[in-house]
């Protein structure tokens, strides 16, 4: 009788499991859906404008050249740019037609720039695409790397940087939401460790600061909800949603579609797995797990997780030269001692379950746990995608120096080196994609912002701002 009670409870938890997988992919299918033909619509909305209205004098015809074609920033040679660095599925200027992954953001400042990085690759191959997207040239992955991982070693040519003066006299900003504050890390440690070949000159003053929004500085638990094996951070689960990820951007590089991929891109080109070159077995291969990133490891999920946020923490550092500041967010309170979700409709609907479940998270107690001295309790704060421990400053294995503010007035000015953070009640995608979400709210996250980079921080006399005289 025990048995066929035990035997009952598990069928139910396989029902509920599969239930909640169906309704998690398809939460997030329509919602892929929906930014996709949002894209879409703007772009036939503007096309149809310009054949209606457009200017019988050619001559007044006012050209303004595309990303990939784009003149230096330098605009104000006094101001450095500010880099806006999008996160896990995200998107820079260019892709998904007129559609901006920061609502706009970038349309605050004169000198800012929205580089385009892989959205699934991994934060490693990410911070080479963005040096090379700066600087100009040929992607260099590393000979190193590339043969661990089994893809090309070269990728995307710029045959213009976006700021090719970039050193440690032309210093740049930079802004990563979620998985791009650690991308731009990983990249001041390169910049550090002169690993650019043929840039023997880098180091990480070409840094001026860094500001993190909702930024995946520790991992997060959500990984493991989504089918990261909680026991090591590298695997995935035989039946998740993460699964159904791989097996749909797999097919997606597969079929090669150009007029797609120009619209969105994975950013998997380097690894080589059209149709064209590998064929209906190459294909087989991938999916089975035998080839392609999913199966070096070499993509974003793994460095998201616990395990690889401090694999990869192990080796970057904080510089005495440069300012961090970071917007930690959280959607979730105490309630009679129980963490739940703060609001209902303030949440979105693709994060409310999960703000629920990382509310719940509970390490399996059969597996080691991630860090000495880890605690399910200090995770349960989170936004639906990143915990709010992962999110105010680097912790694991080692905590960088830090300070909490209340009023972004308490840092100015700010002293480098240091972790400035603040927490702000949001969701994880509050403050991109849709802009009418955050309200006023996204205005005065943005305005501290650029105001911090433009009037705070400065190594030297402090530049001339646009439309502003010296006395």
């Amino acid at each position: 009788m025990f048995s066929s009670v035990r035997k009952m409870i598990r069928l139910w938890i396989a029902a509920l499991q599969l239930s909640e997988l169906f309704v998690s992919a398809l939460v997030h299918v329509l919602y892929g859906f929906y930014i996709f033909s949002s894209a879409v619509a703007g772009d036939l909305s503007l096309a149809l404008n310009e054949l209606l209205f457009k200017p019988n004098n050619v001559n007044n015809v006012e050209l303004v050249p595309s990303e990939t074609s784009v003149a230096p920033a330098t605009a104000n040679g006094d101001l450095p740019p500010i880099v806006l660095v999008h996160g896990i599925f995200g998107f820079g200027k260019g892709r998904l037609g007129g559609l901006s992954y920061f609502a706009g953001a970038e349309k605050k400042d004169e000198r800012v720039l929205v580089p385009d990085l892989g959205s699934l690759t991994s934060v490693y191959d990410r911070a080479r695409e963005l040096f090379y997207y700066l600087k100009g040239g040929r992607v260099d992955y590393g000979e190193e790397h590339s043969k661990a991982c089994g893809h090309s070693r070269f990728g995307r040519l710029y045959e213009q940087g976006h700021y090719p003066e970039w050193d440690e006299d032309h210093p740049v900003h930079f802004v990563g939401h979620s998985a791009g504050a650690q991308v731009v890390r990983v990249l001041q440690q390169m910049l550090a460790d002169k690993a650019f070949e043929g840039h023997e000159n880098t180091n990480e003053n070409w840094v001026l600061s860094i500001t993190s929004l909702s930024g995946a500085f520790n991992g997060t638990t959500r990984t493991y909800l989504d089918g990261m094996q909680p026991e090591d951070g590298k695997t995935l689960k035989p039946i998740c949603l993460l699964q159904l990820c791989r097996v749909g951007v797999i097919i997606y590089d597969w079929l090669d579609i150009s007029w797609l991929k120009e619209y969105y891109n994975f950013g998997f080109d380097h690894y080589n797995f059209t149709w064209k070159k590998v064929g209906v077995w190459g294909l087989i291969d991938c999916l089975l797990g035998n080839s392609g990133p999913f199966a070096s490891g070499d993509w974003i999920l793994p460095d998201l997780t616990i395990q690889g946020s401090i694999r990869l923490n192990s080796h970057l550092q904080s510089f005495p030269n440069t300012c961090y500041f970071s917007y930690a967010t959280k959607r979730t309170k105490k309630i009679w001692g129980v963490t739940l979700p703060s609001t209902i409709f303030g949440i979105h609907p693709l994060l409310f379950i999960r703000v629920l479940q990382m509310s719940q998270w509970r390490h399996p107690p059969d597996a080691s746990p991630p860090y000495k001295g880890y605690k399910d309790e200090d995770w349960q704060e989170n936004d639906g995608a990143l915990n709010t421990i992962s999110m105010t400053h680097p912790r694991f294995p080692v905590e960088h120096p830090s300070r909490f503010v209340k009023d972004d007035s308490e840092c100015h000015p700010l002293q480098p080196g240091i972790w400035y953070y603040k927490i702000v009640e949001a969701d994880h995608i509050f403050f991109i994609v849709n802009r009418e979400r955050a309200g006023v709210q996204f205005d005065l996250i943005y305005d501290s912002i650029f105001e911090r980079c433009r009037k705070h921080v400065f190594r030297k006399t402090p530049p001339t701002l646009p439309n502003q005289t010296q006395h």
